[in-house]
C-alpha cells in the first residue's frame, strides 16, 4: 500500500540519506523478556499489506533457529517474534532478503496519519486525470476523426503518464519489490492490469485506432485507490482505541537524581528504580510505588473506573493513571515497555494476529491468489484468442479477470472482525490476547470460576483479629508481608512496625502458604492441613471455619477467619452464563462450608472445595476428557496452571502478573459481567467471520466466471473488487452496534461514576 507506515519512520544516515537498519545489539535492547528464557521482538515492516506477505514472512521467520513463533499484524504493519536463547536470530537480515525493510517498532503517538495522506493525494491525482481524460474522450466518442481524434488521444496519453507514475506508484513499487525478490503479492496483477490497459491504449494511438482506453486505465486506478483508502480508514477506525491509549500515555517525567538534581526524561529513558516527581494534572508514565505524598488519582484510562481513589505512600500505581490533587514522588517498578499500559496496548494490537482456524484457512487461500489469478487470466486470454482471433478483445477480458479476482475480501474476512471485536471488548474494559482466543471462547460449554479474588473481590478482611494473641498476630503479619495472596494482605495490615521479626529464610509455596525459620523455630502461615494439625487454640469454633492458621513447629498458634465481598453483578453474570448454555462450576482451596455459602448465593451448579493448584488442573483435565470445552476464570498465582490447562481463560487485571500473562482475556473493571460479555461478543464475531468468508467466496465464484465470459470491463472489475472488500469490512463493523445484556450492565455500573466525574469537571 504505502512505503511508509505511521509510527514506523525509517532511520536515515545524514551523510548518505540511506536508511539505517537496526543492529543486532539494538534489536536485543529493544526486545522484551517474557521469562523462562523467552523474548519478544517487535519490528515495523511498512510494506506488508496482504495475505501473501503474511504467509511469506511468518514462514521464513518461523524456520529460524530458536524462533518459537512469528506473527504479523496487518493493521499496524507489525511483526512480533518470540525466540529463546541469548543471541538474537537474524530477523532483520531475513526480512531484508525477502524484500521487507524492517525497523524497531514504536507505538504510534503521532496524530497525523501519513499513509492516509499519501492515499488521499493519490486519489486526488488519479481523479483529476480521469476527469480530464473523460472530457477528451467525450469528443472522440462524439465523432472526432483523423488528426483531431489522434490529438485528443495523445493529450490523454500525456495526462495519464504522471497519474500512473504518481498515483499508480503505490501499486507499482509494491509489485516490483515483490517480483525482484522472487515472490508475488496482490499488487502484481493490479500493476500488470493497469500497465496493459495503458499499453493497449498507446498502441491504438500510435496506429491511429478509432478508440483508446486511457480513461479506463486511469479510472481503473482511481477506483482501486478509493477502495484502498476506504479500507485503510475503516481499519484505522477499528483501531482508534489503541491509538487513543498511545496518545494519552505520558511522554516523560521529571526524574529526581541522588544528588537532588532534577532532569526531565522521555518515557523511553525511564528505568526501573528511578524516583519520579509527578505534579497534579500529570499522568504517571510507568508502573511504580508511591514513595512520598498523598493524592487522588483517576484510573479510568487503565481500568475504566472514573471514580477517583486516594493513594498514599507504599500504594502501587500504574502507567496511564492521572494524578489529580497533590504532588507525588513515585519509584518506578518497571520500564515503559513493561508497564501495564504498554501491556494493554500490546494486547489490543495482538488481537488481529492470532492464528484461529478461520484465519489460517483465509491466509492459505490468499497466499495462493497471485499465481492462480495469473494462470486464470492467461488461460482466459488464450481461450478468447483461440475462439475469436481478436487479441484486443482477448487482452481486455484478461485484464478484467486480473482485476476482478479479489483476495482482499477473503484476507480481510477474519482479521477485521477480530479487530472490531477487540475494540468492542476494550470499550467495556476487556483485553483480548489474540483472535484465536475469541474463537475458542465461542465454543465453550463449561465455565469454571476460582472463588477468592474472582467471584469475590479478593480483598478479604480479617474478622477475628480481636480473639487472636497480639504477639502471634504480629508474627503472622510479618510473615504475610512476604506474599501477595489476598489473605496474606489482610493479615499484613496488622503488622507492628516496632516488632519486625527477623526470619532466617522465607519461602512461599503457592496454594499452601508461607514457611520461615527464626531462632531455631519453624513457622508456617497458610492452609491448615499443610501448616500443622496439632491444635493449641480453638480459634475456629466460634466462626465455624478457620482454613488459614499460623503454626510454630507444627503446633497451631493462631487461626484466622476472613470475610470477602462478592464482585459487582456476580449473580447476574452467573445467570447469563447459564442462559448462554454454559454449566458453571466453582473451584477453591477454601473449606467446603465457605464454598457452599458462596455457591448457594450465586446459584453455581457445582463446586469442589479444598483444592490445591494441581487439583484444579486435574478437575479441568477431567472435564476435557469428558468432552467439555472449559473456560477457566481465575486470578491467583495458584490459578496459573489451571489457566494454562483450560481451553480458554480469563483473569482480572488484579491477578498476579504470571496469571495475567497466561490468561487469554484480562478484564479491568470489578464487574464479573465481563465474562458473559466476552462470550457474547466472541460468538457474534464467529458468526460474522463465517458470513464474511461466505461473502468472499460467493463474490469470487460469481464474479470470475462473469469476467471470463467477457461481460465485465476493466473499469467495472475495479469497482466490483473494491466493493467486495468494503462489503466485508462493513459487515464486520456491525459488531460495534451489537448490544448484549452484559454490556448494558457494565455501562450502568460505570455511568454514575462517569456522571460524577463530568459534574466535578464542569
Amino acid at each position: 500500500m504505502s512505503c511508509c507506515a505511521p509510527g514506523a519512520e525509517m532511520a536515515l544516515d545524514l551523510d548518505t540519506g540511506t536508511s539505517v537498519l537496526p543492529s543486532s545489539q539494538e534489536v536485543r535492547l529493544a526486545s522484551r523478556s517474557l521469562g523462562d528464557g523467552l523474548h519478544q521482538t517487535d519490528l515495523s515492516v511498512p510494506t506488508v499489506h496482504c495475505g501473501a506477505c503474511i504467509q511469506t514472512i511468518e514462514t521464513a521467520l518461523g524456520k529460524l533457529d530458536h524462533v518459537e513463533a512469528a506473527r504479523v499484524n496487518l493493521s499496524t504493519k507489525r511483526v512480533s517474534v518470540r525466540w529463546r536463547g541469548g543471541e538474537v536470530p537474524p530477523l532483520v537480515a531475513v526480512l531484508g532478503r525477502l524484500g521487507y525493510q524492517a525497523h524497531l517498532f514504536e507505538a504510534d503517538t503521532d496524530t497525523k496519519d501519513k499513509t492516509l495522506s499519501e492515499l488521499i493525494r493519490a486519489v486526488a491525482v488519479a481523479g483529476f486525470a480521469a476527469g480530464n481524460i473523460m472530457l477528451l474522450s467525450v469528443s472522440v466518442w462524439s465523432g472526432a476523426e483523423g488528426a483531431t481524434r489522434d490529438l485528443f488521444h495523445w493529450v490523454s496519453a500525456l495526462i495519464a503518464i504522471p497519474a500512473l507514475a504518481f498515483a499508480g506508484g503505490i501499486f507499482f513499487k509494491s509489485a516490483w519489490n515483490a517480483l525482484r525478490h522472487g515472490r508475488m503479492n496482490m499488487d502484481v496483477p493490479i500493476a500488470v492490469g493497469v500497465s496493459l490497459a495503458y499499453a493497449m491504449s498507446l498502441y491504438e494511438t500510435i496506429t491511429h485506432g478509432d478508440h483508446a482506453y486511457f480513461d479506463a486505465s486511469v479510472s481503473l486506478l482511481f477506483f482501486l485507490l478509493i477502495g484502498r483508502t476506504l479500507d485503510h480508514v475503516m481499519r484505522e477506525r477499528a483501531r482508534t482505541a489503541v491509538k487513543g491509549l498511545s496518545q494519552l500515555a505520558a511522554r516523560g517525567a521529571m526524574v529526581l537524581r541522588g544528588d537532588g538534581a532534577r532532569d526531565y526524561l522521555p518515557v523511553g529513558e525511564i528505568e526501573q528504580g528511578m524516583l519520579l516527581l509527578i505534579a497534579a494534572g500529570e499522568r504517571i508514565p510507568v508502573d511504580g510505588k508511591i514513595a512520598r505524598g498523598t493524592s487522588d488519582v483517576d484510573c479510568s484510562l487503565v481500568s475504566g473506573e472514573s471514580k477517583p481513589r486516594s493513594v498514599a505512600p507504599d500504594d502501587t500505581v500504574q502507567a496511564g493513571v492521572l494524578n489529580l490533587t497533590g504532588p507525588l514522588t513515585i519509584k518506578a517498578t518497571a520500564a515503559a515497555k513493561d508497564s501495564f499500559l504498554a501491556e494493554m496496548v500490546r494486547l489490543m494490537e495482538a488481537a488481529e494476529g492470532g492464528r484461529a482456524h478461520y484465519r489460517r484457512i483465509a491466509d492459505r487461500v490468499s497466499a495462493l491468489y497471485a499465481p492462480m489469478v495469473h494462470l486464470t487470466a492467461l488461460a482466459t486470454f488464450l481461450g478468447w484468442m483461440a475462439a475469436t482471433g481478436d487479441w484486443h478483445r482477448a487482452m481486455t477480458i484478461a485484464i478484467a479477470v486480473l482485476i476482478i479476482t479479489c483476495p482482499c475480501a477473503l484476507g480481510l474476512a477474519v482479521p477485521i472482525v477480530q479487530v472490531v471485536a477487540a475494540r468492542r471488548l476494550f470499550e467495556n474494559g476487556i483485553m483480548v490476547r489474540d483472535g484465536s482466543a475469541m474463537e475458542r471462547l465461542a465454543t465453550i460449554d463449561t465455565a469454571v470460576f476460582d472463588k477468592t479474588g474472582t467471584l469475590t473481590l479478593g480483598q478479604p478482611t480479617l474478622v477475628n483479629a480481636s480473639s487472636i494473641d497480639p504477639a502471634m498476630l504480629a508474627i503472622a503479619a510479618d510473615l504475610a508481608a512476604h506474599s501477595r495472596h489476598p489473605y496474606s494482605k489482610a493479615i499484613a495490615g496488622f503488622a507492628i512496625s516496632s516488632s519486625q521479626h527477623k526470619f532466617d529464610a522465607v519461602t512461599e509455596h503457592p496454594g499452601f502458604g508461607i514457611e520461615a525459620t527464626a531462632a531455631g523455630s519453624a513457622w508456617r502461615l497458610g492452609r491448615r492441613g499443610w501448616a500443622g494439625w496439632k491444635a493449641r487454640t480453638g480459634g475456629e469454633g466460634k466462626h465455624g471455619y478457620g482454613g488459614t492458621v499460623l503454626t510454630k513447629n507444627g503446633m497451631i498458634a493462631a487461626s484466622f477467619v476472613f470475610k470477602d465481598a462478592l464482585r459487582v453483578d456476580t449473580r447476574t453474570a452467573i445467570d447469563q452464563m447459564h442462559n448462554a448454555g454454559a454449566r458453571v462450576e466453582m473451584l477453591s482451596g477454601d473449606t467446603a462450608k465457605s464454598c457452599a455459602e458462596v455457591a448457594d448465593v450465586l446459584g453455581v451448579d457445582d463446586f469442589v472445595p479444598c483444592l490445591l493448584p494441581s487439583g484444579k488442573v486435574e478437575r479441568i483435565e477431567s472435564l476435557a476428557r469428558d468432552g467439555h470445552k472449559v473456560l477457566m476464570v481465575g486470578d491467583g498465582l495458584n490459578d496459573t496452571p489451571a489457566l494454562s490447562a483450560a481451553h480458554v481463560s480469563i483473569a482480572p487485571a488484579t491477578a498476579a502478573d504470571i496469571g495475567r500473562n497466561r490468561a487469554d482475556f484480562v478484564f479491568l473493571r470489578e464487574s464479573l459481567m465481563a465474562v458473559p460479555l466476552a462470550l457474547d461478543v466472541s460468538r457474534k464475531a464467529g458468526s460474522l467471520i463465517q458470513q464474511n468468508i461466505t461473502i468472499a467466496v460467493v463474490y469470487n465464484a460469481v464474479a470470475v466466471p462473469i469476467a471470463i465470459l467477457g461481460h465485465v470491463t476493466p473499469l467495472i472489475a475495479a469497482v466490483a473488487m473494491s466493493a467486495s472488500s468494503l462489503l466485508v469490512i462493513g459487515n464486520a463493523m456491525r459488531l460495534q452496534g451489537f448490544a448484549t445484556g452484559a454490556s448494558s450492565a457494565i455501562a450502568r455500573q460505570d455511568r454514575p461514576a462517569r456522571a460524577g466525574a463530568l459534574a466535578k469537571s464542569s
